[in-house]
């Protein structure tokens, strides 16, 4: 039944053939309709991939252990490559740093569960700064940097605890902003400081408003966070901008951080919803197009948007479509994971690494490029010492266990992922300023079938006339893609394939038949004529 099941699907959208050969002489018959690159027709230009240092950088950051740090960096960082064409790493182009709320001083008395969870502060009680905090993050910082990472963002989950309403870096209750009335000032301050200190190229001074973040009954939170209204993102946003522009900073603000996709479209009831009308539609007095140093773009998280493959889809359609109604700002995805229960299918509990997770997060990427048009795509827990699923490099303790995570407070074992390296299919290829390009698979475009099949993104450096094509294979069957539109010199594409036993291992593809191993994800990049 199974069998028929799948077959029927296929047919349906167009998918013909057999995934084995019926004699050793007999050419493989294609699976899939021919797949067309059109150069001419353009999308967005890509901005970056990139990934957060929050909570786990300030104690791996300070391990005395040199090469293991290093190691994590190049995985993450690296634009290298090693003598069997592998890259080293997946050379991440933008470094998230979390510019904590001063919850790890308060020790016990912040009433955050987990050690790991709590965050310093640059800004001392008595209104000092003290640039020696947050070594760990300065570690990482520093060696993205020294790997060529093209851009630097702050963000914030709560503003520092001296300037809160409760004294603490979640919230009292409510909606609101968790920030003395008197304090919006000396927060703008606090941030403009600390992104003139470092150079950041970005601030993102709310994360996650549409989350009350307090506590739970015996009182106790998990993590720093405060919700906000959108016009308390608003008020933040005019401070920052106004501070910025007078002290000339190169420094923009990038603001928005949704936890939900559909926030941006609906859900006004909340005050914290229809973001894209609210903060740039044409007849708002909040329209943010305007102001300086604040660029014309909002981010938003995947998370609870990617189950089933209908509504990966459709929400993401409804969110390039209220963009295009507001004069088109730019969309970020700015933090994903895997979270929670997903279809029955993934969860974040217990650790996945496995190239099950790694496609997964592979079609979320394809469709918030392709579907949303997002410029940027970027993960949440770049390092991950947890029992869980939402990281790229994870961490062991020394001994090997991870289910208790303070056991890599000083030292542990460095672990890649299929997360990390699928990711990198897209990362590591995909540059700073290329453009997307138009693929057409068959005759009629399917993107909720295809979430389900195969799925294909291609991108254009005309300088260079490069084609990056990433194609991802969601079936347990090897695949034959004809390809057409294109002209590939020499005929051939070098391919980078992640799968259950590669992690983007080089090989020679020929360009009129690319060759997709099962379950993997394969970028192919060529010269165009």
């Amino acid at each position: 039944m199974k069998r028929l099941a799948k077959t029927a699907l296929l047919l349906l959208i167009g998918w013909t053939g057999s995934s084995h050969r019926t004699s050793f002489t007999e050419p493989a018959k294609p699976l899939a309709p021919v797949v067309t690159i059109n150069l001419n027709e353009e999308f967005q230009t890509i901005h970056s991939f990139g990934a957060s240092d929050c909570w786990s950088a300030k104690f791996i950051g300070i391990w005395n252990n040199e090469t293991k740090k290093n190691q994590i960096a190049d995985l993450l960082f690296s634009q290298d490559t090693l003598a069997n064409g592998q890259p080293k790493g997946i050379g991440l182009s933008l470094w998230r740093v979390n510019i904590g709320a001063g919850s790890f001083e308060q020790k016990d008395s912040s009433a955050i569960r987990d050690e790991w969870r709590r965050e310093e502060s640059f800004l001392t009680p008595d209104g000092r700064y003290d640039w020696s905090k947050q070594a760990g993050s300065q570690w990482f910082l520093q060696a993205a940097r020294q790997r060529g990472v093209r851009y630097t963002l702050g963000f914030t989950n709560s503003p520092p605890v001296q300037m809160t309403r409760n004294g603490k870096a979640f919230s009292p209750g409510g909606k609101a902003f968790n920030l003395k009335p008197a304090a919006l000032e000396p927060f703008a301050d606090f941030l403009v400081t600390v992104a003139d200190h470092f150079k950041l190229d970005y601030l993102s001074p709310i994360n996650e408003p549409q989350w009350d973040w307090t506590a739970s009954k015996n009182g106790k939170a998990n993590q720093e966070g405060s919700p906000a209204e959108n016009a308390d993102i608003l008020a933040v946003t005019k401070a920052l901008s106004t501070k910025l522009a007078a002290g000339k900073s190169k420094t923009k603000v990038v603001t928005g951080e949704a936890g939900q996709l559909d926030f941006l479209y609906e859900k006004a009831e909340s005050g914290r919803g229809e973001q894209l009308d609210y903060f740039f539609g044409p007849n708002k007095t909040a329209s943010m197009t305007k102001l300086p140093n604040v660029e014309p773009i909002w981010a938003y998280h995947s998370y609870f948007t990617t189950c089933r493959d209908s509504a990966l889809v459709a929400m993401r359609q409804k969110t390039a479509q209220r963009a295009k109604t507001v004069g088109n700002p730019q969309l970020w995805q700015s933090e994903f994971g895997v979270l929670g229960d997903i279809c029955g299918q993934y969860n974040g509990s217990p650790r996945h690494t496995d190239i099950d997770y790694g496609l997964y997060v592979a079609k979320v990427i394809h469709n918030d490029l392709t579907i949303a048009n997002v410029t940027s795509w970027q993960w949440w827990l770049a390092i991950n010492p947890y029992n869980y699923s939402d990281g790229l490099v994870y961490i062991n303790g020394p001994d090997g266990g991870y289910k208790n995570h303070d056991n890599a407070r000083h030292d542990g074992q460095v672990i890649d992922s299929k997360q990390l390296w699928a990711f990198g299919n897209y990362a590591r290829f995909i540059r700073p300023g290329m453009k997307r390009v138009a693929v057409r698979i068959g005759d009629v475009a399917n993107p909720v079938a295809e979430a389900s099949q195969c799925m294909v993104s291609a991108y254009k450096d005309a300088a260079r006339k490069q084609l990056v094509l990433v194609c991802v294979n969601m079936t347990a069957d090897a695949q034959t893609i004809p390809l057409s539109g294109v002209k590939i010199r020499n005929g051939r594409f070098a391919g980078y394939t992640t799968s259950e036993t590669k992690t983007l291992t080089k090989s020679s593809v020929r360009a009129d038949q690319i060759q997709l191993e099962p379950k993997s994800v394969v970028t192919l990049v060529g010269t165009y004529q």
